[in-house]
């Protein structure tokens, strides 16, 4: 009988350290999933800083070769070609939200 009551007490605390090895590891996986939609948010936000930033260098270089050169015509054509594609985009973005 001691043996048998001993097996069981045995068993009992290993299904409770099983159960608490389950819990701990469910917590750290909700963790990581937390953890990893926060730097997919990043991501995206960093994403879309680094293309905004972009048009707007192209802006200023473009501002900069078409001052020198002292061609406005153009420099309006290619301004409007750029704001025309930004309302694109934009209009793109407000329809996936």
């Amino acid at each position: 009988m001691f043996d048998f009551e001993t097996s069981v007490t045995s068993i009992e605390l290993k299904t409770r350290q099983l159960a608490d090895e389950v819990a701990r590891l469910r917590r750290q996986v909700s963790e990581a999933d937390d953890r990893c939609h926060a730097l997919e948010e990043a991501l995206k936000d960093k994403e879309i800083l680094i293309n905004n930033l972009k048009e707007e260098n192209k802006l200023v270089k473009l501002g900069n070769r078409l001052s020198e050169k002292g061609e406005t015509a153009e420099l309006k054509l290619k301004i409007n070609q750029m704001i025309r594609a930004i309302d694109k985009s934009l209009e793109t973005l407000q329809k996936t939200e």
